[in-house]
């Protein structure tokens, strides 16, 4: 697992520049620590009861990507991937069938998407076309910050998982 070819953003960045390049290290990071496993090991759940894979940490933040910027902010109306009403941590549950290459496929297609939305807001000030479901406004600088947040302490569950797998550690 190699982790040095993430680019973290210039000290000196302006404030969407380095919101933009810390999501952008920690969306990295998660894949690097996902790098060089096969299926079998990208289901090996952390420890029990927990069902936290890599897997479904990949299928988990398909999810948050289009829930933020798809949902929220451009206000499109989109089915969850996973999610459904008999299972709604359905993406933390991966079928026998599911593949990790169809959930990177899915999670970097909700990373593309979410880029383009971003781009084609004028300001971090925008607020989201869309509430939250739990009926809160968020700007796109909020977003930016809860994404980041979210990697962050999703990248330290793979971490920790990943280790326990083979052993590989690091940033």
């Amino acid at each position: 697992m190699t982790t040095d070819e993430r680019e973290r953003p210039d000290g000196l960045a302006g404030e969407r520049e380095m919101l933009e390049g810390w999501l952008e290290f920690h969306r990295a990071t998660l894949a690097a620590k996902c790098a060089g496993l096969d299926g079998k090991q990208l289901r090996e759940t952390s420890v029990p009861p927990s069902d936290l894979s890599l897997l479904g940490l990949v299928r988990h933040l398909a999810e948050v990507e289009r829930g933020w910027f798809r949902r929220v902010l451009a206000g499109e109306d989109v089915p969850h991937i996973y999610c459904t009403e008999a299972d709604p941590d359905g993406d933390w549950h991966p079928a026998e069938d599911d593949t990790w290459e169809e959930a990177y496929a899915t999670w970097q297609g909700e990373i593309a998407r979410a880029r383009e939305l971003a781009a084609a807001t004028p300001s971090l000030d925008a607020v989201g076309a869309k509430r939250h479901r739990t009926g809160t406004a968020h700007n796109l600088r909020w977003i930016y910050t809860h994404m980041i947040e979210e990697y962050a302490r999703h990248n330290g569950h793979a971490d920790l998982i990943r280790e326990r797998i083979d052993g590989a550690a690091g940033e």
